[in-house]
């Protein structure tokens, strides 16, 4: 059975071998950039390719969308990837004016970024037949993490952050947060001052620190308000 597995695992690597030496060798020209070693896998689809730069040894996981496609006919759109960064099966990534995702970061499957919604202000127009809408650049910042079904929408994330399975990020988030939720919020943050991962209130300043009193003055936490009776 040990054996079986081994086969099994060696055919699924020839398999991503050929395709990803097949799709180099067909389109990788097409790109704005394509960089060394970089690899896609069986992509869903690549629309806009010219608009896409890929950075050296990114690997796009099977089943993924890139796309960068301008709202207006004339219009520009940019999706750069940095080196060295991984993304998950069946992400779906669509730029219709910026999308900016640095270096080494790495995605889970099924993870969402866009820099676009759709438009569903009327009620009476079903909202396939209203306008796509064109939000803020969104970025996500090097060494961060985005974990399964994640969706960053019209937002820039820090450097060194961890957005939770499901979270929904449509505000931006500073750098090395733990982000969790829909809508998203902020429930740690890296404090230099201990080298520590800290809890944080919603508004992502930190919550007292029991254990340290040099972590309990006002700067850290806001104000403490006191009775005046």
């Amino acid at each position: 059975m040990a054996n079986d597995g081994g086969n099994l695992m060696f055919v699924f690597r020839l398999r991503n071998l050929i395709c990803t030496r097949v799709f180099r060798l067909l389109f990788a020209r097409r790109f704005a950039a394509f960089g060394r070693g970089t690899n896609v896998l069986l992509p869903d689809g690549i629309e806009g390719a010219q608009n896409i730069s890929l950075g050296d040894g990114v690997l796009v996981g099977a089943r993924t969308l890139l796309a960068a496609r301008p709202i207006v006919p004339g219009g520009r759109a940019a999706l750069k990837i940095g080196s060295g960064t991984l993304l998950g099966r069946a992400n779906h990534i669509y730029a219709t004016g910026s999308i900016e995702i640095g270096e080494k970061v790495l995605t889970a499957n099924n993870v969402y970024i866009a820099d676009n919604r759709h438009g569903y202000e009327d009620p009476d127009t079903p909202v396939m037949d209203q306008p796509v809408i064109q939000l803020a650049p969104t970025r996500i910042g090097d060494g961060t993490w985005l974990g399964h079904g994640a969706c960053v929408v019209g937002a820039q994330v820090g450097r060194g952050c961890v957005i939770g399975a499901g979270a929904f990020v449509t505000t931006d988030i500073p750098d090395r947060c733990v982000v969790v939720g829909a809508p998203a919020r902020i429930v740690k943050r890296f404090d230099p001052d201990s080298g520590t991962w800290r809890s944080t209130h919603p508004d992502g300043t930190f919550r007292p620190n029991q254990t340290d009193p040099a972590h309990t003055d006002t700067a850290q936490t806001g104000p403490v308000e006191t009775d005046p009776a």
